[in-house]
C-alpha cells in the first residue's frame, strides 16, 4: 500500500455539495484503520457562489487551485492532478464533488490493493460504485464491453465481497496507484468535460494494468443528467449546434477525440450520426436513441 495519497477534486458553483463531499471524505479518513497521510487538491473553476471561500474556512488544509471558468470536469481534474504530481504521492483518489464516500471506503481500498498485488503482481486502478441515497440502485461504477466494435457496454453488478475486473470506470470514486501514473500518465488533454475517465481506464487495460471495481457501494451520488435528448429536441437549430459542442451538452469535442482514439473505424459513422441528431432530432430520437444500447 502507498505511503501517502492525494485526493483530487474540481468544482463549479456547488458549494453545499462540495462541502458535504469533503466532510464525508475527512470522516472516512478518520475512521480508516490504515490512516495514510492524505492531501486534498481542489480546483475551483471560477465559482461565483463562494465555494472556494467556504472550503478555505471549513477545511483549511485543502489546497485550493483557481481555474479560468473554462476547465470543466476533465480540465479541472487535470489541473488538480498536475499540481499534486509535484510531490511524491503513492496514489491518487479522484473524487467527484457531489459524491459522499462511505465510512469504510479506505478499508475497501486497502483490502483491494492487497488482493490486486496478490492476484496480479502489482497495484492498479480501483473504481468505486455509487448509488442513490437510501437505495441500492447503482448510479456510477465500472463497465465491460459486450460488443467492442459497436462500443456496446454493460455496467457491472456490485459484488459485496470481492473486487471484480472491469474495462471502463467512472471517476466519481477512482483510486489510481502511482505505478499506473508512471506508465500512462494522467487524464488525457484531448478531453474537455466527459469521457476522460473511460479513456483512462481503457488505456490502463491496454497497458496490461489491473482495473478493478471495489467491493460493495463506495458512496452515494445522484445521476442528475436526466434525458439529454428530450431537452435537445426542444431547442432551435442554432441552439442544437451549440449544445452539440458545449462541454456540458453533448460534448462532441471530447466524444470525437475518444472515438478517433479507441474506435477509429466507427468515427465516420459517429460524425454523421452526430449531425443527424442536430438536423433531425425527433427522427433520431424515435428511430435510434429510444432503442439503442449503452455505448461509448
Amino acid at each position: 500500500m502507498s505511503t501517502s495519497f492525494a485526493v483530487l477534486l474540481t468544482c463549479f458553483n456547488r458549494k453545499n455539495k462540495t462541502l458535504l463531499a469533503l466532510e464525508n471524505l475527512y470522516k472516512a479518513h478518520k475512521k480508516s484503520a490504515n490512516k495514510l497521510p492524505m492531501s486534498v487538491y481542489l480546483t475551483d473553476d471560477g465559482s461565483s457562489d463562494g465555494t472556494a471561500e467556504a472550503v478555505a474556512k471549513e477545511f483549511p488544509n485543502v489546497t485550493i487551485l483557481t481555474g479560468n471558468g473554462e476547465l470543466y470536469w476533465a480540465g479541472g481534474m487535470r489541473n488538480s492532478w498536475n499540481e499534486a504530481k509535484k510531490k511524491d504521492y503513492g496514489a491518487y483518489l479522484l473524487l467527484n464533488d457531489d459524491t459522499n464516500l462511505v465510512e469504510d471506503i479506505f478499508d475497501k481500498i486497502y483490502e483491494t490493493d492487497k488482493y490486486c498485488v496478490t492476484t496480479y503482481g502489482s497495484t492498479g486502478i480501483y473504481v468505486g460504485a455509487t448509488a442513490e441515497e437510501g437505495s441500492d440502485k447503482t448510479t456510477y461504477g465500472g463497465s465491460v464491453f459486450t460488443n467492442r466494435f459497436l462500443g456496446a457496454i454493460k455496467r457491472c453488478a456490485v459484488d459485496e465481497k470481492k473486487p471484480q475486473v472491469c474495462e471502463l470506470g467512472n471517476a466519481n470514486v477512482m483510486w489510481v496507484s502511482k505505478n499506473v501514473v508512471d506508465k500512462i500518465g494522467i487524464l488525457s488533454e484531448g478531453y474537455v468535460h466527459g469521457m476522460a475517465d473511460f479513456d483512462y481506464t481503457m488505456r490502463a487495460v491496454k497497458s496490461k494494468l489491473p482495473v478493478l471495481i471495489l467491493p460493495g457501494i463506495s458512496g452515494t451520488c445522484i445521476n442528475d443528467h436526466g434525458n439529454t435528448y428530450e431537452r435537445f429536441m426542444k431547442l432551435s437549430l442554432k441552439e442544437r449546434i451549440k449544445f452539440l459542442y458545449h462541454p456540458t451538452g453533448l460534448d462532441f469535442t471530447s466524444q470525437s477525440f475518444h472515438m478517433k482514439r479507441h474506435f477509429p473505424l466507427r468515427y465516420p459513422l459517429f460524425f454523421i450520426v452526430g449531425w443527424l441528431k442536430v438536423l433531425f432530432p425527433k427522427q433520431y430520437y424515435n428511430t435510434l436513441y429510444a432503442t439503442r444500447v449503452n455505448r461509448v
